[in-house]
């Protein structure tokens, strides 16, 4: 905690004392192992389950090959392990161990605090996303998106949403334990129907309408779209409409009903 007792007086403009909050909670967020090896280790590995969902013969009718469809599972877990699990516990702790109370009293705003709590995850998020898709395009011979700013699109709209979700799954969450529970529903529907695990276009066109208003789904379609090319001007424009506004609407819930004050 007291990595968090931040120097407010010294601290002249809001990039500065952002970059104070951040540098504090990254030193206690590498404090904590399970949060990181979940945020490292998950995404790498469970993209290779996606993979084995459909067979080869199945990818080839949907036009899809295993590039296509582990890259886009990889950036996904990387939404949900690195940045929204890691967060819901972040929040939740903060809260609990009043440090974020404290931080209200000093010159931080409250969009500060949300935004600084969040930071470090957000950049190894957007490391790891980077880092996988470029591993991806090498070693499944995908090459460079062809689309490549509706990749960028997906990425940092997927990585907004999914900390702003987290905020707003903390306000039901009492307890960092309670955490890996409250997370779950977000995890397991986002998983199933977002294009994570399963392709979309693997799904019933009736069920690929419903999955396709779940806040991570146009993400993870701007991600895929990008590299299949599949994606007309009309649907590109669809999906990162909807992408936008699931994170402008998650940011205002969250700014709107964040919880400041412990749960007792």
């Amino acid at each position: 905690m007291s990595a968090m007792n931040l120097p407010t007086g010294t601290a002249s403009g809001s990039p500065r004392r952002l970059r104070a909050l951040a540098r504090a909670e990254l030193t206690l967020l590498g404090r904590n192992k399970g949060v990181v090896f979940t945020a490292l280790v998950v995404p790498l590995t469970l993209p290779f389950t996606a993979r084995q969902a459909l067979g080869q013969d199945e990818l080839e009718k949907l036009g899809l090959s295993a590039g296509t469809v582990m890259l886009p599972a990889a950036v996904g877990f990387t939404f949900l392990f690195a940045v929204y699990a890691s967060l819901v516990n972040a929040y939740v702790a903060r809260r609990e161990e009043l440090v974020l109370k404290r931080l209200r009293t000093g010159e931080l705003s409250d969009p500060e605090i949300l935004t600084g709590t969040a930071l470090p995850a957000l950049a190894l998020g957007l490391a790891q996303a980077l880092l996988l898709c470029a591993g991806c395009a090498a070693l499944l011979h995908l090459g460079p998106p062809k689309a490549p700013h509706l990749a960028l699109l997906g990425l940092l709209t997927g990585l907004v949403t999914s900390a702003a979700l987290a905020a707003l799954t903390s306000v039901f969450t009492r307890s960092t334990e309670s955490a890996q529970v409250t997370a779950l529903p977000v995890v397991f529907a986002s998983m199933l129907g977002s294009g994570i695990m399963f392709p979309t276009e693997a799904m019933p066109d009736r069920l690929a309408r419903m999955c396709a208003f779940l806040p991570l789904s146009p993400a993870v379609r701007l991600v895929r779209g990008a590299w299949t090319g599949h994606l007309s001007a009309h649907e590109a424009l669809g999906a990162s409409a909807a992408a936008l506004a699931w994170a402008a609407v998650a940011v205002f819930a969250a700014r709107r009903w964040f919880r400041w004050e412990p749960r007792r």
